[in-house]
């Protein structure tokens, strides 16, 4: 055998091992990139921001890093109606707001916040999380592709406004920025005032140049985006709490696999246990950085304060009656509340 035979040989004999070796040779697998799960809502700095920390927090502890949770505060993915429609087409995974934003979806999401219903936070929370009215109330929007995750009380409902408010009379003839809810609105026709439905991020300019005279909100929301410059004072008539609803884009979650479902739904309701005594802490801190920030805190007197709830409380079954469904759950709210202390 000549020199270059044998080197063609060899050759030959190290391919065939080299291809042995790479037939021997386990498959590389490849890591599969996470699932995005963007997260919108229309506050910053709040308690709607701090759930949204704290779910992300979770699903990325229980899904082990399958799904990256996107956390979008402050209307950066746009405004409440629209990430809404942008949840119920897929386009974004999940919105978090007060649930009279989605009344348009469904009447059924605006009766929790109706007046009287509630004594204080701790009987609305214990409300809310009471299984039976959870499971009804995150169910309501299924079939208009929207998944609930959770609810939690976010604070009790004040009025801010750009000159002072001191007596029931005060609020006629006010244009005050609400919710767009049947709710909400009858309760600013039975003050005398007129009720505008506006988005969050509208409502500042607007007070600013004076096209509203204040607004039903809560005072965390208000204080943590300084609207103490445009209007300074606060009414604390907590006839109704204002909370807030988390729901997934349920085209997104159907997607799914079943263990991942599980993480994102039990991070959604763990998320809005855990928020609840942050969301109660805050609005303490936010009620003495409001004063010190010059704002002002009044109440109506205690007679005025009675026949303000006279008025108002009557609002929930009248608006309710309506629609068959929105009546059969708000009747289960209100013998739901009447059992928590």
């Amino acid at each position: 055998m000549t020199f270059r035979h044998q080197i063609s040989r060899r050759s030959l004999l190290r391919g065939a091992a080299c291809g042995s070796a790479l037939l021997a040779a386990p498959p590389i697998v490849r890591a599969q990139a996470p699932i995005t799960m963007k997260i919108g809502t229309a506050t910053l700095n709040d308690a709607q921001h701090e759930w949204m920390k704290i779910f992300a927090r979770l699903v990325d502890a229980q899904a082990k890093g399958r799904i990256k949770v996107e956390i979008y505060p402050s209307s950066q993915l746009g405004s409440i109606p629209r990430m809404v429609e942008g949840t119920q087409f897929g386009s974004i995974q999940a919105v978090v707001a007060p649930p009279e934003f989605l009344s348009g979806v469904d009447t059924r999401f605006e009766i929790i916040g109706a007046p009287g219903v509630f004594r204080d936070v701790a009987q609305a929370t214990a409300t809310i999380q009471d299984p039976a009215f959870n499971r009804e109330f995150l169910s309501i929007g299924a079939n208009k592709g929207l998944k609930g995750i959770g609810i939690f009380v976010n604070a009790p409902a004040i009025f801010n406004t750009r000159s002072r408010v001191e007596h029931l009379k005060d609020f006629a003839g006010q244009k005050l920025r609400v919710f767009a809810s049947p709710i909400q609105t009858e309760q600013i026709r039975k003050l005398g005032a007129t009720a505008v439905p506006m988005s969050l991020g509208e409502v500042l300019p607007a007070l600013q140049q004076g096209t509203i005279d204040g607004l039903m909100s809560v005072l965390p929301v208000l204080t943590a985006m300084r609207f103490y410059d445009a209007a300074k004072y606060i009414i604390e008539t907590d006839q109704a709490m204002v909370t807030v609803v988390s729901v997934v884009s349920k085209i997104w979650f159907d997607k799914l696999p079943g263990d991942l479902q599980t993480a994102v739904a039990e991070a959604g309701a763990v998320a809005s246990v855990e928020v609840a005594p942050w969301a109660v802490n805050f609005a303490r801190q936010q009620r003495e950085a409001w004063t010190a920030a010059g704002g002002v805190l009044t109440k109506l007197p205690s007679a005025e304060e009675a026949e303000f709830m006279t008025m108002l409380r009557p609002i929930g079954a009248e608006v309710s009656a309506r629609n068959p469904q929105a009546k059969a759950l708000f009747d289960l709210l209100v013998k739901t509340a009447a059992t928590k202390a």
